[in-house]
Parts: structure tokens; sequence; C-alpha cells
């Protein structure tokens, strides 16, 4: 049996799957991965990208920030991959329960699915920080210089910024969410962002199953590794038919 009948097997015998996404998930749709050889963390500005995108640098240097934010972190012309549609038709089959994410561009609710967990927030989420005013992302995307909403406060992306905690619902769901799974699918990451990755400590079933390009330290672990593309694997997969 090859890996992909391996993982399809798996897939089909369960009610109770969790998909848990890094970066890799989101790259094969044209946004760049912080971490990659490509990726913003090997570019240079003035200040590295982690600076830039922290609550400090924020607060401080609002519309250097903004500048940043507009022209590296808004891919809003990006489409779902194979990844996103697939895992959307395995919610719809009512196997997969809830999709957990450290990206924030939006593509797993584009792509259809309902029960996403946004661990580092969403970029289509923006809010007055005086007022609480919610606003599109259109509005950071059209605006110059620092947004500003009608009362006249500084509009915020509801994103996790370095140097902010995670979202203490939205973990807590996520842990439910793993405690509970039968089948636990990572794809496309490193597992080497915390507390994000920290997650995956709370699984408990015996169907870990990795879906990445590199090794991961949850390789020893894991009761099936595929190594690749995760669009490329999850194309080969007919999940829409398992009724």
């Amino acid at each position: 049996m090859t890996d992909i009948e391996s993982l399809k097997e798996m897939v089909e015998e369960s009610g109770n799957i969790v998909f848990f996404g890094g970066a890799g998930v989101s790259t094969e749709s044209g946004i760049p991965d912080f971490r990659s050889v490509d990726g913003l963390y090997s570019q240079t500005y003035q200040y590295p990208p982690e600076t830039i995108l922290s609550h400090e640098f924020f607060m401080n240097n609002t519309e250097e920030f903004y500048h940043f934010y507009r022209n590296k972190m808004l891919y809003l012309d990006a489409k779902p991959n194979d990844a996103h549609t697939k895992l959307a038709e395995l919610e719809a089959n009512r196997k997969l329960k809830a999709v957990i994410t450290q990206n924030i561009d939006g593509l797993h609710q584009l792509a259809g699915s309902k029960k996403v967990l946004e661990l580092h927030g969403s970029v289509h989420r923006n809010f007055c920080m005086r007022c609480q005013q919610f606003y599109p992302v259109q509005k950071i995307q059209e605006s110059d210089g620092v947004p500003k909403c009608n009362c006249g406060g500084t509009i915020k992306p509801d994103v996790v910024l370095y140097g902010e905690g995670l979202n203490s619902d939205v973990m807590n769901q996520s842990v439910a969410a793993i405690t509970s799974a039968e089948v636990l699918i990572i794809g496309g990451t490193s597992l080497g962002v915390y507390p994000a990755a920290g997650l995956i400590d709370y699984y408990r079933g015996s169907k870990l199953i990795l879906v990445n390009k590199s090794s991961t330290p949850l390789d020893s672990r894991a009761n099936l590794i595929i190594k690749g593309s995760i669009g490329e694997v999850f194309k080969q997969l007919k999940w829409s038919e398992n009724k």
C-alpha cells in the first residue's frame, strides 16, 4: 500500500479528523513563507520583519508598519489550492471537524471551510483601537499612511503580532479539537513556531499524519509521514466521493 493509499484509508475509516496547517499550505497559492529560503526573513529591510511585525513597532512606528504590511502581508488575489479545497470537501462530508491554521490569509474560508480556528488572526478582520468598529481588509489596502476610523482612532489588523498573546478562546477550541481527534493531519509546517506548535502535544490518538516537504520534530512520533507538497498530495485524494 502506498502512502497516499494509507492516508486515504485512514480518512475513510474516521469521522473525527482535525487538520493543523502552517505556511506551507499557503505558499502553493503564491503567498511567501517567512522562514523559507525565499521568504521574508531572508530579505533585507531597514528593520528585520520580526521587528516590524511586533506590537511595540506597531505602536511606535505605525506608518512604517503599514507600509511594510500592505506591501508584504496582503495577498488578496491569492486563490485556494488543492489542499484548501480538499479540506473543505472533507468537512462537507462530515469527516473533518476543524481546521487549525497558523495562516492569516483566509484561504480556508474562501475554499468553503466553515470551522476554521485562526491561531494568528486574519488580515480580513480589522478594528478601531478606540471604538472597536470593524473594517474589512479593503479599508487597509485602499488607505494611505495610517488607516483611521471615523472616530479618529487608529485601525489595527486582527493579527497576532510578536509580543502579543494568542486568543485564548481560539486556543481553547484548538486544544479541545486536537484532544478529541481520532486522526490528526499536520501539513505545511515545520512545527517550529510556538506556542502554536505546542498544541500537537494534546493529541492522544494513534493516527498522526505528517505531510511536509522537510522533516519536523514530530517525525519520530508520526504514524504516517508523506514528504512533499501538500497540494500535490491532497490533489490525489477523492474525498468528495466519501459520503
